[in-house]
């Protein structure tokens, strides 16, 4: 019974290294990835969202703006990566140093 007393929602989330944010929306039949961006007024609190073209994945799997949500679904709204990951993590280990693990040595501990 608690079933049919669930509201049926979806969210939008984005986040900056400083911040996140997740907002939640009804869900409405038809609703898409990107009108649920539009509807979250994310695009207005974060500029820098409209300012490249939108990557959205929907837990971490990619999607593209048309995609039909359900009840539960999360919307991310994805930022570009600054530096390849792989790249990164060769630079920190001729440095002596691991990712995640800022400042501290490999053998350290």
């Amino acid at each position: 019974m608690a079933e049919a007393t669930e509201r049926k929602t979806v969210e939008v989330v984005y986040a900056t290294p400083a911040e996140q944010r997740i907002v939640t929306l009804e869900h409405s039949a038809g609703l898409t990835a990107g009108a649920a961006v539009e509807a979250s007024g994310l695009l207005e609190a974060f500029p820098e969202i409209a300012a490249r073209p939108l990557v959205l994945g929907v837990y971490g799997e990619p999607v593209d703006a048309d995609r039909s949500l359900a009840p539960g679904d999360r919307v991310e709204i994805c930022r570009p990566l600054l530096r390849d990951p792989r790249t990164l993590r060769r630079e920190l280990l001729k440095q002596g140093q691991v990712m995640g693990t800022a400042g501290r040595k490999r053998g350290a501990d």
